[in-house]
């Protein structure tokens, strides 16, 4: 439905008030396209706000936003800095494990906000969180408000991380 309708919509070109629309009819357009309305930060900006659950995981649409998005974003290794994660918003999901280890705390908000993990996403997620050497701090220094900015992550926590965080 949704490609239907960004046919329907972009029929005469893309519309200046793009902006304006859902956000999930972005994931049926290129930055190549968006580009008459916007830079292709805003694009992906825009995009990460998206449901990318509407596209499939492992699919080569869901896989080619993501390496746009590096690339318009000039991302050159596997470190993404908070600014870039925030405009990424909910294609962090996408990212490997090389990326969320790399990359510290500054991945670890919006990946609260994602579905699932593959394998070694979980593990890249434990590492990070077991180092404190994130926003958060330690585990033995969380606060209720910690455990709730970080809920989305909780089924990836294991034992020994559970341990540290105070009653």
């Amino acid at each position: 439905q949704l490609s239907c309708l960004v046919k329907m919509v972009t029929l005469h070109g893309i519309p200046e008030d793009l902006d304006s629309y859902p956000k999930d009819l972005l994931l049926f357009l290129s930055p190549s396209d968006y580009a008459a309305t916007g830079s292709c930060r805003q694009y992906f900006a825009n995009l990460g706000k998206s449901n990318l659950d509407v596209l499939q995981r492992e699919s080569s649409q869901r896989k080619q936003l993501l390496l746009e998005a590096l690339a318009c974003l000039k991302i050159p290794g596997t470190e993404v800095n908070e600014e870039d994660a925030e405009i990424l918003g909910r294609l962090v999901c996408d990212l490997g494990g090389e990326y969320i280890r790399n990359s510290g705390g500054n991945l670890l908000k919006q990946l609260s906000q994602c579905d699932s993990f593959l394998p070694d996403q979980e593990e890249a997620i434990r590492s990070v969180i077991s180092s404190g050497n994130t926003a958060f701090g330690p585990p033995v220094t969380w606060s209720a408000f910690t455990l709730n900015e970080l809920s989305g992550l909780i089924p990836v926590f294991d034992h020994s991380i559970f341990q540290k965080i105070p009653k």
